[in-house]
């Protein structure tokens, strides 16, 4: 396997950190197939006009940031645009400090489409949209020498963006949406730079985004989420399929001290919930991750709120055994040793393709690590992946800066630890069965 050695130094370096590498996720993927399918079917009906709105839900370390970022990768290479954002204590879904705003800036930084996939692509969206709208008026018989060409791409422009003015907000960001076009067509950065400012929630006060464009209104804490689907017709518009919203870490939801904004948040969640499902949404779909803990504990978790708890709480037929997929949480199973030992095999090619060493990793290396994994106390239900991955790269580490030493000797040794997870360390003598 050959990975550009960029890639997989930030695939080697983001995974021994314990995070999600941003490029390069097919070249470790493993398992989540019935999870990713769910989602791609979720993906179809919105390509058709729907919407979907899912919850993943993982222990800490279980693969939900991976299957957020593999999915993003799969939404673009659809023809959507997609975005994502982590929750945190500056970052909500509410706030009485601009908290929900500092989501959605997140989120517009954050905008991606296949030709711009790391982020920023709104400029490359409103450009390529004034450029189909001008391809579209030479498709209907006006040269651009024509001398009423400009005209022409003006009134196809109020055809199309028409059609937002009737939804809320709708006439503001229309009208944003023209300056911009005005601006490019001048060559007024001042004014496009200001129109991009106001589609990102840059703009603080309703004064200022009269005096620079004419608009009455500006994005806030309270209205973000209309502005989310205003974006979402316009990127159709513009020839994209729709937009993905990605939002994790909702544990820091459950985090905040105070009940009142607490709900607050867990309001916003019921009404974009409401919203998406009954249809009042179109070619938008909108995936939150959080840990088993913050969507169901009754005290402070998403299930403190009875309207969601009612909505999303499992069935009586569903279990870990026959879950249900179509349900809107998607519960993550954990990654059997089959595809562990893969994820392992792929590791090290791309350890020894970025360090330029030969790879004597075997498989039976690879299967005496994952049994010496899952032989502590307790790794059973409390191992995740990502504890598994960032013992093996440090293994990985070690065996390349001590080529004398086999693997075994080296997993035998105290120069080789195992990451601490929530039980400790130990050592049992299981999985003597473990076969492949």
């Amino acid at each position: 396997m050959q990975v550009p050695k960029r890639i997989a130094s930030g695939i080697i370096n983001a995974l021994k950190g314990g995070v999600v590498p941003r490029t390069g996720l097919g070249y470790i993927a493993v398992g989540r197939t019935d999870e990713i399918n769910a989602l791609l079917r979720d993906v179809e009906i919105t390509e058709d006009g729907g919407a979907f709105f899912r919850f993943i839900c993982g222990r800490y370390g279980s693969g939900k940031s991976f299957l957020l970022q593999t999915m993003r990768q799969h939404v673009m290479d659809r023809g959507f645009a997609a975005a994502d954002a982590d929750l945190s204590p500056e970052r909500r879904l509410m706030g009485s400090k601009g908290q929900g705003l500092a989501t959605y800036r997140e989120l517009m930084r954050s905008l991606s489409v296949k030709a711009k996939p790391d982020g920023g692509a709104l400029t490359l969206i409103l450009e390529k949209w004034i450029n189909g709208i001008k391809t579209d008026v030479v498709a209907e018989g006006t040269a651009p020498s024509d001398p009423f060409f400009d005209i022409a791409v003006e009134k196809k422009i109020y055809t199309v963006i028409g059609s937002l003015e009737d939804m809320v907000h709708g006439f503001d960001f229309a009208a944003v949406i023209n300056a911009y076009y005005r601006a490019y067509r001048d060559g007024n950065d001042e004014v496009q730079g200001m129109a991009v400012r106001w589609l990102r929630g840059e703009y603080p006060t309703r004064t200022e985004a009269k005096r620079d464009l004419g608009v009455n209104s500006v994005i806030t804490d309270e209205n973000w989420y209309d502005y989310i689907k205003l974006l979402t017709s316009f990127l159709v518009s513009a020839g994209y399929k729709g937009l993905v919203v990605m939002i994790d870490e909702l544990v820091n939801i459950m985090k905040i001290p105070h009940a009142v904004t607490r709900q607050y948040n867990y309001e916003k969640i019921l009404m974009m919930y409401n919203d998406v499902m009954q249809g009042k949404a179109s070619h938008l779909g909108i995936i939150m991750g959080g840990t088993p803990q913050c969507i169901e504990d009754p005290r402070r978790g998403v299930f403190s709120y009875e309207a969601l708890r009612s909505r999303l709480e499992r069935g009586r037929f569903a279990s870990d055994e026959a879950h249900d997929m179509m349900a809107p949480i998607i519960r993550l199973q954990p990654l059997t040793y089959e595809e562990l030992t893969v994820l392992t095999e792929k590791l090290a090619e791309i350890h020894a393709g970025l360090y330029g060493y030969e790879n004597r990793v075997t498989l039976e290396d690879r299967i005496n690590f994952i049994k010496a994994e899952f032989g502590r106390i307790g790794a059973d239900t409390n191992i995740t992946p990502r504890e598994m991955i960032r013992d093996f790269i440090e293994l990985l580490n070690i065996a390349m800066q001590n080529p004398e030493k086999s693997l075994p000797e080296l997993m035998g040794s105290e120069e080789f630890t195992f990451a601490e997870g929530e039980n400790g360390g130990g050592e049992t003598d299981g999985f003597e069965d473990f076969d492949l």
